[in-house]
């Protein structure tokens, strides 16, 4: 069933769903009276004797060179070409049908001045499963994702090239293929398609609906390494963090006492322990984590508002107006993407704490070294170890804030950008970085548990313990661990380690 898409109305939720699940999706036809409305309004300019910028000028630096009329077409087929001059590595499918969805919400909002045949062209490629092949880098994140959303489009017109059911091939052939013919672009309408934040937002949001679900599952094997250090559920008493009141720190701990909830482990040292408080990493994780979900939060905040608005320039007014503005500055994404990574950093730099703290048997309270039944004969989880510091130090630089980096564009008509593409892209370095961090945990907590035996671990750590041990058996002797982590990554990137039956859901939205 074909999804559709409201303009001013996407919610996390619905993106997330268009993101995670392949299939149809278009426009509301509700939406064509504005669209043709504001169309008509660049039309109607286009014809007339004063210079419109985009209608009948150049553009950027070339604003003040009037286009004649016969011209207007071709200008804005030169625009997509001259401006497909992106590198690197494609976006992966499921990004690239996020930004052509947002580009529909954007351009839904009737203020970009494109007809409906501009939206049909669209839904047609996505009916088709035709993906434009969009390379990766080439954007500064200003005047526009303009260098990756000019291959979007340039697949639209029939040029450069397209993934056609999964199969890379010619845009022209894949549209021949399908009976579909290529768009001609008329006034504006090439402008306002690689104007925008589109590229931007659709990476950042991409990687923000990974980057909770690994929040979430560092809180459960964050519970498997107390159970496993055999530590304390006292610091989650819930009278702690509603004195604090940060809500994802109240959640955090809610989670915790949850997760904990019917250990035996937990009971077995409440009296007769020496250790009057844990270190940080465990009795701190309610501060922490729920810091980096509140973080989280506003981030997705402002990718949600971002996803909903208009990005194009110049923008026809509701009085019928064409008035140049600055919305294609994508300044709000590059800080919402740096706040993710300043979170994603975080939430792997106490889980690798945690490990560390797990394979030290001057910390790990009775474990053995590095968590093998022979210390010496084996290493068991020492060099697992070293790999999650490796993970976090990568993601320590990658956490430096790319939006206040800016250099003049465009023969400085563009002399402020935001960066915020790349600053993005590197969002899903730091997730896969991050999963493998977690994974180490995953593998280190459910090690020490068992080695707690005979004492039981909860009924809910109990299933999660399970569920490692169908990707990853116990450590006996040493073998290659690579591919364990390897099926972890996956593991801690599903619902199965984020969500557990008889815990309290944690939503990345406002309720």
């Amino acid at each position: 069933m074909s999804a559709t898409l409201t303009p001013g109305e996407a919610s996390l939720a619905s993106l997330e769903k268009l993101y995670r699940e392949k299939g149809a999706f278009g426009l509301d036809p509700s939406a064509r009276a504005g669209i043709e409305r504001s169309a008509g309004e660049i039309a109607k300019a286009a014809a007339g004797a004063a210079p419109v910028y985009g209608v009948n000028t150049g553009f950027g630096k070339l604003a003040s060179v009037r286009i004649g009329s016969d011209d207007l077409a071709q200008l804005q087929r030169n625009l997509i070409l001259s401006h497909s001059a992106g590198t690197g590595a494609p976006l992966s499918p499921e990004v690239t049908r996020l930004v052509m969805a947002l580009k529909l919400l954007s351009l839904g909002r009737g203020a970009s001045g494109v007809r409906w045949e501009v939206i049909e062209q669209v839904e047609k490629f996505i009916a088709a499963d035709i993906l434009p092949v969009i390379p990766s880098q080439g954007s500064v994140g200003a005047s526009g994702d303009l260098a990756p959303l000019a291959h979007m489009t340039a697949a639209l017109i029939g040029e450069g090239e397209v993934f056609h059911c999964g199969e890379k091939k010619a845009a022209r052939n894949a549209m021949a293929a399908e009976d579909i013919e290529p768009l001609v672009l008329s006034a504006k309408e090439g402008l306002a398609m690689i104007n925008g934040t589109q590229v931007s937002t659709a990476l950042a949001l991409s990687a923000l609906f990974d980057a909770w679900r690994l929040a979430l599952s560092s809180i459960t094997t964050s519970a498997l390494a107390i159970e496993a250090a055999m530590g304390t559920a006292a610091p989650f008493h819930p009278e702690i963090h509603t004195l604090r009141g940060h809500r994802g720190q109240i959640e955090t701990a809610r989670r915790l006492r949850e997760l904990l909830d019917g250990s035996q482990i937990i009971t077995s040292h409440i009296e007769g322990d020496e250790r009057v408080q844990d270190p940080y990493c465990l009795r701190c994780q309610p501060q922490v984590a729920g810091a980096c979900l509140d973080l989280l939060r506003q981030a997705a905040f402002t990718l949600e508002v971002e996803a909903n608005a208009v990005t194009d320039n110049p923008l026809v007014l509701a009085g019928g107006e064409i008035v140049s503005g600055g919305n294609f500055h994508a300044e709000p994404v590059a800080f919402a993407a740096d706040q993710i990574a300043i979170a994603l950093s975080e939430l792997g730099s106490i889980s690798q704490r945690r490990i560390a703290l797990l394979v030290d048997p001057a910390l790990s309270y009775g474990l053995p070294a590095f968590l093998t039944p022979k210390p010496g004969l084996n290493s068991g989880l020492m060099i697992a170890e070293v790999t999650s510091a490796a993970l976090m130090s990568e993601n320590k630089a990658l956490s430096n804030p790319r939006s206040v980096d800016s250099t003049p564009t465009s023969a400085n008509q563009e002399d402020h950008v935001s960066m915020a593409c790349h600053g993005a892209r590197r969002l899903h370095e730091m997730n896969e970085n991050l999963s493998g961090i977690i994974a180490v945990e995953a593998m280190a907590g459910a090690q020490g548990v068992e080695m707690r035996a005979p004492l039981e671990t909860s009924p809910v750590l109990k299933d999660v313990i399970a569920a490692i041990r169908k990707e990853c058996a116990p450590m006996g002797a040493d073998r290659i661990l690579s591919n364990d982590i390897d099926r972890l990554k996956q593991l801690v990137r599903s619902p199965a380690m984020s969500e557990h039956a008889g815990v309290a859901p944690i939503a990345l939205g406002a309720s």
